[in-house]
């Protein structure tokens, strides 16, 4: 059966240097997971976050506003909207606000409980 989720149905998720809010997850009985991603323009002065990774599974990111940067182990690239990354499992990688306004990321991720899979790190 089709299921409606409203936005104040998503979880709230305690991440780093990000707004993160989980939509879609094994939590209502998904097998996949899809996040909602808001990350601030860097403060003046203010301490960068670190980097994740995925051990087994690949993220998906649409861009859907703002602008940024990618930083993974395998470079750097500037994204904007319409852009999509295809991170590899394993990669550690971050996305960094480089513009004025908010970056707005929608994430997908082929298994239902992303948080079991992923490692935070303080710095690459």
């Amino acid at each position: 059966m089709a299921r409606l989720l409203k936005p104040a149905d998503a979880k709230l998720l305690d991440l780093p240097g990000r707004v993160s809010r989980e939509a879609v997850s094994g939590a209502i009985g998904s097998r996949m997971s899809f996040r909602i991603v808001e990350i601030a323009p860097a403060k003046p002065g203010g301490k960068a976050r670190g980097p994740h990774l995925h051990r087994d599974f690949e993220e998906c990111i649409y861009v859907l506003s703002g602008a940024g940067e990618m930083h993974a182990e395998s470079g750097v690239q500037a994204v904007g909207p319409g852009d999509v990354v295809l991170v590899p499992p394993g990669e550690k990688h971050m996305t960094v606000n480089t513009g004025r306004a908010t970056l707005v990321l929608l994430c997908f991720f082929p298994v239902p409980d992303v948080g079991a899979g992923t490692t935070e790190f303080a710095q690459f």
